[in-house]
Formats: C-alpha cells, sequence, structure tokens
C-alpha cells in the first residue's frame, strides 16, 4: 500500500467518523456517556492531522503510530480499545499483508482488544462488529460484503443486554439501542473496505 493510499485512507476514515459523529453521539447519550461521537472525531482528527507522518512510514509502523494516536487524543474507554486494534494491527501485520495475513493479524488484534476490554463477542460491544468482519475475510468476502456484514452486526447489537462498559449499569434498559462502538466499528470497516477495494 503506497504512502498515498494510506494517507487517503486516514482521510476517508476521519471523514467518515466526522460525517456520523452526532449519530455516534445520541446513541452514547442513550446508553452511555454521551461523548463517543465527539471523543472519535477529536481523535480521527488528530490522526488526519499527521497523515502525512504516518503515510511515509511502513503499514505496520503506519498502523501502529495510528494506535498511539487514538490512545493519546480519543479518551474514555473508546481510546484505549481502538489504539489497541490499531497497535495490534501493526504489530501483527507483515509489511507486504496479502488476505492471510490481514486475517491472521485481524484475529490477534481481536483478541487484543477482549483482553484490554475483559470482554468477548455477545456483551454489546465493538467486538460484535469485529468478530464478525474476521469471519468474513476469512471466508473471502469482497470489500463491499465485509462492510455489509459490519452493518448487519452493528444493527444486531441492538437488541442484547450490554454486559460491559458503561452500558452494562442500565441492565435490561441497555436493550433496545444500537452499541456506539459496534457503530463506529462498522463505519471505519466500510471505510477502509471500500477505499481498499475502489483501489485494486
Amino acid at each position: 500500500m503506497a504512502a498515498f493510499d494510506f494517507a487517503r485512507l486516514i482521510a476517508t476514515a476521519a471523514d467518515t467518523i466526522a460525517a456520523h459523529a452526532e449519530e455516534l453521539t445520541a446513541l452514547d447519550q442513550a446508553i452511555g456517556d454521551g461523548d463517543h461521537g465527539l471523543n472519535m472525531k477529536r481523535g480521527f482528527e488528530a490522526v488526519r492531522a499527521e497523515a502525512g507522518a504516518f503515510a511515509a512510514k511502513p503499514l505496520p509502523d503506519a498502523l501502529k503510530a495510528v494506535g498511539t494516536k487514538l490512545v493519546m487524543t480519543v479518551g474514555g474507554a473508546s481510546g484505549p480499545l481502538f489504539g489497541t486494534l490499531f497497535m495490534a494491527l501493526g504489530k501483527e501485520l507483515p509489511a507486504a499483508p496479502d488476505r492471510d495475513g490481514l486475517t491472521a493479524a485481524l484475529g490477534k488484534a481481536i483478541e487484543a482488544v477482549a483482553a484490554r476490554g475483559k470482554s468477548q463477542p455477545g456483551q454489546k460491544t465493538m467486538l460484535d462488529v469485529l468478530q464478525p468482519v474476521y469471519e468474513a475475510l476469512a471466508q473471502g468476502k469482497t470489500g463491499t460484503e465485509i462492510a455489509n456484514v459490519a452493518d448487519k452486526a452493528a444493527d444486531a447489537t441492538v437488541p442484547m443486554k450490554a454486559l460491559r462498559g458503561r452500558a452494562s449499569f442500565l441492565g435490561d434498559r441497555s436493550i433496545g439501542h444500537m452499541d456506539a462502538g459496534a457503530r463506529s466499528t462498522a463505519l471505519l470497516v466500510r471505510a477502509v473496505a471500500e477505499a481498499v477495494e475502489d483501489h485494486q
């Protein structure tokens, strides 16, 4: 992936989060702190500001740098979780990844996020999107198909009862609301999957 491509990918991700910041905030107001949209927007704008420097690095190092920046700038619970996702991807990804390498790296990154959040799929978190995305990637699905899987997985968090994070304090009242972290994860998956597919 050339330097220009990674910078464009960062811009696409930042644009996507910015465009949906109010939606993410509204989702988080229902069952969380209400700051998810603003926090994610701030983090990805900080990444965008250094897109050129990040894109000049080898891809694994670039992903680790993005993760570090997100930890420093997103705040709340989302900063460490999304930061861990990118840092673990960078740590596990080969310099010139193919689908198998990306699939394996994503599997390890999901394990890292689960460990950091002390959570697992089925608890109404971003993992409920990441796990189906991993499976779709392993099955050889296209970028658009993977993005559709991510959207459906985020929708599937609506009837779940939250067992982790601030939403878990609400118990049964968390049922009927989409998890904001799952939604932002799905948005990022679509942004990345479509950008990569368009460039192939």
